[in-house]
């Protein structure tokens, strides 16, 4: 079983999950699916982000301005940057952050703790 087999997918909003593919000292990957018409509030990490659409259509709205992005398309965010998406139709994102997500490896890891019946 590869990482991304093993780890699961975590609600961060409505009709928005995501998936970590992979990390590292440096480096956090994730696939996101967004269902269309879902949105992303607006919000700010300490991490930079690289947003890069593998299919579908979003609205990607850095600091008020809107991006409309498309599959192939990617888009470069600062840290601590306000950033929300607005999703037109249903949408999958390859994000990587640096440094990494220690936030979602965190859900993450309770989320596979409570699957395998380890936690609570």
């Amino acid at each position: 079983m590869n990482e991304q087999q093993m780890n699961p997918w975590i609600e961060i909003a409505p009709g928005i999950r995501r998936r970590t593919v992979t990390s590292g000292g440096s480096m956090y990957q994730m696939i996101a699916n967004l269902e269309a018409g879902s949105v992303m509030p607006a919000h700010q990490h300490p991490q930079e982000q690289i947003a890069h659409v593998l299919q579908g259509r979003m609205r990607l709205v850095v600091s008020g301005q809107p991006h409309e992005l498309t599959a192939g398309m990617a888009y470069y965010l600062g840290a601590n940057v306000p950033h929300g998406v607005e999703t037109v139709e249903n949408t999958v994102v390859l994000d990587t952050f640096s440094p990494p997500r220690g936030d979602y490896l965190a859900m993450d890891e309770k989320a596979m703790k409570k699957w395998s019946g380890l936690g609570q």
